[in-house]
């Protein structure tokens, strides 16, 4: 279940969850570049004013593009949690030439009749209450200091399941000066917008630019976002190349040596062409 690379200078071209700038990942890159890999990854997507968030991230895609084409110049394996996953499978239908293949973390893709849903509720607002927007825009954004916001998170359920050394990267890098305070420094109305123009159109795409390269899914065993979306297309679409983690949607910051170590191994397995 692996995406070999033909080339001697391996790249990973990384991109973030929603709300999780990619330095919250730390200690996933350091396993990478320990192992040999060249790691990029945009910090925090959707904060470029060049690139809006807007239905169905079209921006956001071409973001990601112009960040290959310029940290790269070439092909790289695309690896994405979450948003990012989603990203990278339309970077990669758009551009082919610029992915050797793509791994999705926890980002189930979409179809059927669960596609025509959203793409109702996103044309008609009703989406808007049930979304994790919902709450983003709600979320508290200034705390006295760096450390007040780790004890905040820390008690917090989902921040409470996370490697502390993640929690502390998340800290790090999701916090910045803010006159006498600390603020979150992905903001929550980029972050509120990204959730409520969830793209519809994935398995529509991937049906007319079928991807060029392989595939390759890993999910928490315990992932909401993937009992609600299901699993029917990415199975498909993976041809099967498909491994689960113990852990919610955000197993990664919850088991960083054991995500970064399967990441490699998939990478590092022969693949046939797809």
């Amino acid at each position: 279940m692996a995406l070999e690379s033909e080339r001697n200078d391996r790249h990973i071209v990384f991109s973030h969850a929603n709300g999780f700038p990619a330095g919250s990942y730390r200690r996933l890159f350091e396993h990478w570049r320990g192992a040999g890999w060249v790691v990029h990854a945009i910090e925090k997507i959707g904060h470029a004013p060049a690139y809006p968030v807007t239905s169905n991230w079209p921006h956001l895609r071409d973001e990601l593009i112009h960040f290959i084409e310029r940290e790269v110049a070439g092909p790289a394996w695309l690896v994405g949690h979450s948003l990012g996953g989603y990203l990278s499978v339309l970077a990669a239908a758009r551009r082919p030439d610029l992915a050797c293949g793509v791994l999705l973390l926890d980002s189930p893709v979409l179809s059927g009749w669960k596609a025509r849903a959203l793409q109702f509720a996103k044309a008609t607002g009703l989406g808007e209450r049930f979304s994790p927007g919902f709450v983003s825009k709600r979320r508290r954004q200034h705390w006295p200091s760096a450390e007040a916001a780790f004890e905040h998170f820390a008690v917090k359920p989902v921040f409470a399941r996370f490697d502390p050394a993640v929690l502390r990267d998340y800290i790090a890098a999701g916090m910045e000066p803010s006159g006498p305070q600390h603020a979150l420094s992905f903001r929550r109305e980029i972050e509120t917008d990204i959730y409520n123009t969830l793209p519809h159109h994935i398995a529509g795409v991937l049906r007319r630019h079928p991807l060029a390269c392989p595939l390759a899914f890993i999910g928490g065993t315990r992932s909401v976002e993937v009992r609600q979306v299901g699993m029917r297309a990415t199975e498909r679409l993976s041809s099967g190349r498909v491994r689960w983690i113990e852990g919610s949607h955000l197993f990664p910051m919850e088991r960083p040596v054991e995500t970064a170590t399967a990441v490699l191994e998939v990478l590092g397995e022969a693949l046939p062409p797809s």
